[in-house]
């Protein structure tokens, strides 16, 4: 699982800190980041996350909006999110805008150990197909 990697974003970096120890012990290679703003400068420098955390309760640029920004810019990314203070309403918000799930915080260690293996594992099956449909088009375009 350490080729699984995880960026963990919440403002409160106690939270961050304490999280982020839990799933490096269960093999996750974990960033972190305590913004939206600083959550997207993580993916421009690490290109290969395979699964965001996302707390949707954030000052400034809130959750709801850097899932916004993270699903323009790596549409293939799953994010998961992660509030203790959530309403249904930004629960349906945070899935419109195409989160994978919603977890209420505290969670349970292993539901979003969980959650983590099935998002990453729904990437690669996306990745695998549109590797498998530029497969056949270069064919295609070749008459193979």
């Amino acid at each position: 699982m350490m080729d699984t990697r995880v960026l963990l974003v919440d403002d409160e970096s106690a939270f961050v800190e304490a999280l982020s120890r839990r799933l490096a012990k269960r093999e996750f290679n974990v960033f972190t980041a305590v913004s939206g703003p600083e959550a997207l400068e993580k993916l421009k420098q690490e290109s290969h996350i395979d699964v965001v955390v996302l707390d949707v309760k954030m000052p400034g640029m809130d959750g709801i909006e850097t899932l916004r920004a993270i699903k323009t810019a790596h549409p293939l990314l799953e994010v998961i999110m992660l509030t203790g203070h959530a309403t249904i309403e930004s629960a349906i918000e945070g899935m419109k805008q195409g989160a994978l799930d919603y977890l209420m915080k505290p969670c349970e260690m292993d539901v979003l150990v969980a959650k983590v293996k099935e998002a990453k594992s729904k990437k690669a099956k996306h990745e695998e197909k549109i590797a498998e449909a530029r497969a056949q088009h270069i064919a295609m375009r070749r008459g193979d």
